[in-house]
């Protein structure tokens, strides 16, 4: 197991001394996931990164000794590292050196299970790597040739890069058919009320999920990144009425640009959704910074207009007096906010009664008048719409229904009238 020793550099401004302490507990959570032994950490505020080697030339030598005295095998820094600074600080102190994007990249490589997942992952992987070949192929510097010669190492790192540029261009392709796939998919649920959830990783979408569809398959784990392909379960809400719920992959600070990328196909069911349930983790300090970032990377992939509902879920880990005053607070700034719990009696109701009303909404009242001996269109019209009334008016039986627009262009199609809840014309 690697020894890992953990530096966060962040800019000086107000409250960055916080917020560090906040950052480097995340990137332990990030390096334990990854699998490491976190021995410890550095930290430096800096006026702005030094371009050759990111922290100052004093603060080099103090990582150096630091790295020496706990027999640290790996540093992570949790800033992205540019090429020729990951060089310099491995050059500098002897020893591996990762950055947070690297660490989350290669997290995601352990977590990856159907070969989309693993498509996407390798995409963002390679895109990552190739700019830092030469940095991977230090190694073989003691190789190279002179002016006029090439060595082995030249000659690999070329050979690498070729490979790489072709593997990329392939996956892109791959990916491109999946996403035509998925768009076929969502073609077939056109109809359906849609919801997704989408939310900080850790916050519980995937506990939501599996309480609110009763699924036990789907998979929770206490730990960052947990699901990473999108997972959509029905979701009977009562009154013949249900959802579609989608779980998506969790977003985190500084989450790699190229994953955003890679895992854009993925995140696309979030743009064919009727409500975003945004998913905040209650109990968490630092909740208001994770809710920007989430907010950030929805309006990375252009979805950020859509209908949203905030979730504060895992309240059963907060005191009384603390939620209370959270509620109180979150009631001012946007009042249809919903607090739940996965673990309380009855903690998911907030959430499920929201859901209802939005997915009523969706489906206003109509009337439809229709002949009382069409047995099979009445069949229909209980089984998948919400009767609210039914009565006889001379020869017509007339209901006053909820109903989907794809199931009344069916009505309509077999004869039946559809019009808005008071009767007054068509319903569009």
């Amino acid at each position: 197991m690697e020894r890992a020793l953990l530096v966060g550099a962040p800019l000086k401004r107000p409250g960055a001394r916080r917020a560090v302490d906040e950052h480097l507990k995340e990137l332990a959570e990030l390096a334990d996931t990854a699998g490491a032994d976190v021995i410890g950490d550095m930290t430096q505020q800096i006026d702005r990164p030094d371009p050759r080697t990111y922290l100052g030339s004093g603060k080099i030598e103090e990582l150096r000794d630091r790295v020496a005295e706990s027999n640290a095998s790996l540093v992570i820094f949790d800033d992205e590292l540019s090429p020729s600074q990951g060089k310099n600080i491995e050059d500098a102190i002897g020893k591996r050196v990762m950055d947070r994007a690297e660490l989350i990249l290669d997290i995601f490589a352990t977590r990856a299970r159907t070969s989309e997942a693993k498509m996407q992952v390798e995409l963002a992987q390679l895109e990552y790597m190739l700019p830092r070949l030469t940095r991977m192929w230090t190694h073989l510097e003691k190789f190279r040739g002179g002016i006029g010669m090439r060595g082995p190492g030249e000659t690999q790192l070329e050979t690498d890069r070729r490979l790489i540029s072709h593997r990329i261009k392939v996956l892109r392709e791959r990916l491109a058919d999946v996403q035509r796939g998925r768009a076929i998919q969502r073609q077939s649920r056109r109809g359906e009320f849609k919801a997704s959830l989408v939310g900080y990783t850790n916050a519980g979408k995937s506990s939501i999920l599996r309480a609110l569809s009763g699924a036990s398959e789907v998979f929770v784990e206490n730990r960052l990144f947990a699901t990473l392909d999108p997972l959509t379960r029905e979701v009977d809400l009562g009154d013949r009425t249900h959802v579609l719920l989608t779980d998506t992959v969790g977003f985190i600070r500084k989450l790699p640009h190229h994953l955003v990328a890679s895992f854009r196909a993925t995140l696309e069911e979030t743009s064919e959704a009727d409500l975003l349930l945004h998913v905040i983790d209650a109990s968490a300090p630092t909740w208001e910074e994770q809710r920007v970032v989430v907010d950030q990377v929805l309006d990375e992939l252009g979805v950020n207009d859509r209908p949203k509902l905030l979730v504060f879920n895992k309240i059963d880990l907060l005191d009384q007096e603390t939620l209370m005053g959270l509620q109180e607070r979150i009631s001012h700034l946007v009042p249809s906010s919903v607090f739940v719990s996965t673990v309380a009696d009855g903690g998911l109701e907030p959430l499920r009664r929201a859901l209802l009303g939005a997915a009523r909404a969706r489906r206003p009242l109509a009337e439809i008048r229709m002949s009382p001996t069409d047995g099979k269109l009445l069949s229909e019209i209980h089984r998948e719409a919400e009767v609210v009334d039914q009565q006889m008016d001379g020869d017509e039986l007339v209901l006053t229904a909820r109903l989907n627009d794809a199931l009344a262009g069916r009505l309509r199609r077999a004869g039946a009238t559809v019009s808005n809840g008071n009767g007054n014309g068509p319903r569009s």
